[in-house]
């Protein structure tokens, strides 16, 4: 009788960046381009339509969804936390 094998893997901590703000809210696809996550409007419609971003844990269809300091929005395995400044 063979011994079961065990598999033991490491999930890898997510990266996360701080994404500074000096109004009321920012929009995703302007969330996405200020942090250089991608490289123009287009891209950020693009990866939001397609289901590739979260906001607070959730997948996020609409570009223009306001984001406001304390939330979080996620692409390509990076957390960004939205923080106000004075």
């Amino acid at each position: 009788m063979m011994r079961p094998i065990k598999i033991s893997a490491k999930v890898a901590q997510k990266q996360q960046k701080q994404v500074f703000i000096h109004t009321d809210f920012i929009r995703l696809d302007a969330a996405l381009k200020l942090c250089d996550a991608v490289q123009t409007g287009g891209h950020a419609k693009l990866v939001i339509t397609d289901g590739e971003v979260k906001v607070n844990g959730e997948v996020c269809l609409s570009r223009g969804k306001k984001l406001r300091a304390g939330d979080t929005f996620e692409f390509q395995h990076i957390v960004y936390i939205v923080t106000a400044t004075e």
